[in-house]
């Protein structure tokens, strides 16, 4: 029998998770892994929950909601040695992590491959003193993710992120970015947003990094120029499609180490959530953490 600590975000997903904690446990017992669990109870609490089961030898650890759940577990774990696998039970409002790994939405399934035992090596990035483990960005654009109240996202689900993303149309406005990568060449512009992606889901896009790989070692970035609401609406119509890259309004590039500076006061966003401000210095950490998922 293994032993597992299950950390969970009882109002993510509708509050999903508080009423299927029951045949979750029954369903990981049935399968050989004796659950044990922590309901988070605020802002830290999932990271210093997990930093505790890693201390305490825990063979798995399963985070259980959103994104922003999952980060602050992955920020719980990452400096730790001899890290256990991690777990994902996708029960937030996007799951982009999860979709980018094929981990199913339904409870059952994503239970059975955790009982299953599969597993890979994924990387993570690190911006700054903080980890993230599908994306970090910063820009207008950005700001809606952690804009939206909890409360709402449990009541409306994906839908809240849309009307504060209309809600915030009116007033866009671009940031000047400074940006320097290895290998490339100084970039200084002013940017309606940029984006570091170690997968490719981002914000319920899945085409908005198509190449994104996250065991390759590599970041794959995307910066928005300043474009109007015309041109915004244009260059969201390519990335449904995946077809954005090549437009004269977008910047690309692949890199395992970056900073953004700017001479104003630029919040930054890792995995939804909150992550301080610029500048940022991002990094990569190859195969970093051991995730229970589909091989590919």
């Amino acid at each position: 029998m293994k032993t597992a600590r299950l950390i969970y975000n009882p109002t993510s997903g509708r509050e999903e998770m508080r009423r299927r904690l029951a045949d979750i446990l029954d369903r990981l017992d049935q399968g050989g892994i004796e659950a044990t669990t922590h309901a988070t109870t605020g802002e830290g609490d999932a990271t210093a929950a997990a930093a505790d089961a890693v201390n305490r030898g825990y063979d798995l650890i399963i985070a259980a909601g959103g994104d922003g759940t999952l980060n602050e577990v992955v920020n719980g774990m990452a400096e730790k040695p001899n890290l256990p696998p991690l777990g994902v039970l996708p029960l937030g409002t996007t799951n982009d992590f999860a979709r980018a790994m094929g981990i199913p939405k339904h409870w059952e399934e994503s239970c059975d491959l955790i009982i299953q035992q599969q597993s890979r090596l994924i990387d993570l990035g690190k911006a700054n003193d903080r980890y993230f483990i599908n994306i970090a960005g910063g820009g207008t654009l950005t700001e809606l993710t952690y804009e939206v109240p909890s409360r709402l996202k449990t009541m409306m689900g994906q839908l809240a992120y849309y009307l504060k993303g209309i809600e915030k149309m009116a007033s866009l406005s671009p940031t000047e970015l400074v940006i320097r990568a290895s290998g490339q060449e100084l970039i200084h512009d002013e940017f309606m947003l940029f984006l570091i992606a170690n997968t490719n889901s981002v914000g319920g896009f899945e085409k908005l990094a198509p190449d994104a790989r996250i065991d390759d070692g590599l970041f794959d970035v995307i910066a928005l120029k300043k474009c109007n609401l015309a041109e915004l609406i244009r260059l969201v119509t390519l990335a449904l499609r995946g077809e954005h890259l090549q437009d004269k309004k977008v910047v690309y590039f692949r890199t395992n180490e970056m900073e953004v500076t700017s001479p104003g006061h630029v919040q930054l966003n890792l995995d939804g959530e909150l992550g301080g401000t610029l500048p940022g210095h991002f990094r990569i950490l190859p195969q970093h953490l051991r995730i229970f998922a589909q091989n590919t």
